[in-house]
């Protein structure tokens, strides 16, 4: 099971990780729902280094992002799922809209985003590179998205 960390005890957890040669993969999001797109995305993060770090929003920046509804699930319990998959090796939570402090602090080698963006459209991009990082677009798995599962349970429709 993955480490759940403050951010401070996150930096120290990655500068140990650091001096032992591996290779730190960071990505982040919302999570709220998760779903077979989530866990593809996340396992293929993992395949670029050896350390895999998820930022997860709270709560509040949920509902800055996605709306009055959302989140579905506390972030809490997001981390929580998150931490127990094989892939994860540490959680942690922000509060902002983006984690651009976080990976400031943390400078991943592998800033990790999924299909449905691109490095141009990606605010941290500058950032990361700023340190010498790479940002890599993942594959997106098709029909998978939270808002469809949501939509799916709200009207009492089946996939």
């Amino acid at each position: 099971m993955a480490v759940t960390a403050s951010h401070s005890q996150l930096a120290r957890i990655v500068a140990a990780h650091r001096r032992a040669g591996r290779r730190i993969v960071f990505t982040n999001g919302c999570f709220d729902v998760l779903h077979r797109g989530h866990v593809s995305y996340l396992e293929q993060a993992k395949r670029l280094g050896d350390v895999l770090i998820v930022a997860v929003n709270d709560d509040r920046s949920v509902r800055r992002l996605k709306g009055p509804d959302r989140p579905v699930n506390t972030a809490d319990d997001r981390a929580a799922v998150l931490a127990a998959l094989e892939c994860v090796d540490h959680v942690t939570q922000f509060s902002e809209d983006t984690p651009l402090a976080l990976i400031s602090l943390l400078r991943p080698d592998v800033y990790a985003k999924g299909g449905d963006y691109t490095p141009e459209t990606l605010p941290e991009t500058p950032v990361v590179h700023s340190f010498g990082g790479a940002v890599h677009v993942l594959d997106y798995v098709s029909d998978q998205s939270t808002s469809a599962v949501i939509d799916r349970i709200r009207s009492g429709t089946t996939a």
